[in-house]
């Protein structure tokens, strides 16, 4: 009788342990990955230090991740950022003419802009580490937290609606962005500039205190001055971001991506060794 009533004792607390390891399970953040969508010119990727391989279109990338662009003036790399596993939206054959499109302001027939993603565009000379992305399905909403290291150059991107709790920030050898659902540019130094939602960035001032700027939309921030100002009509951001959102899950021929970058002048020197000295000019 005794051995009956320590058996269905064990069975209780076996299905209690169980119960508190799904609770725990749906407490734990699923792990994210970038999605390279589109690029041009060369570009190249590491887990590991001086481990380079030749990056191509349809590569997924973990966080941990370091990616390198080349020197050419329109070499670029859009990575789309999410779990690496849901097919994209809106995949379809490329079709350059989308593109074209985008400079006329017109969206191509049917093709609808994916704001359920969230795109970075890594531009030419730009070194950026993919530190973080996660997300946590809380029930009532989805908490992602999305972290990015931009070592050199600088990068666009597009960011989805977030929830409050979400946070999205990019590391910058002199401070840091934070970014809520934008359209925004942001340079290794700190210039910025946004289109659509708001952008802070804190960076450390010569007397070595944090300054914090409040990007608000259509306004870019110089560094060096500390200024905010508006962002004209004309600027490059705005055809970039209209850009972004149309090549969302688009897979294009990659261009010349078979070339060993390691043949293609890029500087890496500035951005392992000299993280200091970087912050400290003007």
């Amino acid at each position: 009788m005794k051995a009956k009533s320590q058996f269905i004792n064990a069975l209780a607390v076996g299905s209690a342990v169980l119960a508190m390891v799904s609770t725990l399970a749906a407490q734990t953040p699923s792990q994210g990955a970038a999605t390279v969508v589109r690029m041009r010119g060369n570009a190249r990727y590491t887990t590991a230090p001086n481990n380079w391989k030749p990056l191509s279109v349809g590569d997924v990338l973990k966080p941990g991740t370091i990616v390198q662009t080349d020197m050419g003036h329109d070499s670029y790399v859009d990575l789309v950022l999410g779990d690496g596993r849901t097919p994209l939206a809106n995949a379809k054959p490329f079709n350059p003419s989308l593109l074209a499109a985008a400079s006329g302001g017109a969206t191509g027939p049917g093709y609808k802009p994916a704001a359920s993603q969230n795109v970075v565009r890594v531009a030419d000379n730009t070194v950026l580490g993919v530190d973080k992305l996660t997300s946590l399905e809380t029930g009532a909403d989805v908490v992602t937290d999305t972290q990015l290291d931009l070592k050199a150059g600088h990068i666009f991107g597009n960011v989805k609606k977030m929830s409050k709790e979400s946070r999205y920030e990019i590391k910058l050898p002199n401070g840091v962005a934070g970014i809520r659902g934008t359209s925004y540019e942001i340079w290794w130094n700190g210039k910025g500039k946004v289109s659509a939602g708001s952008m802070l960035v804190t960076l450390i001032n010569k007397a070595g205190v944090p300054e914090t700027n409040v990007l608000e939309p259509n306004t870019q921030l110089d560094p060096d001055t500390g200024k905010i100002t508006p962002l004209p009509a004309s600027d490059p951001l705005f055809k970039t971001s209209h850009e972004l959102s149309l090549a969302m899950g688009q897979s294009p021929p990659s261009i010349n991506t078979a070339v060993d970058i390691t043949t293609t002048p890029v500087s890496t020197h500035h951005h392992h060794h000299h993280h200091d000295g970087d912050g400290e000019g003007p």
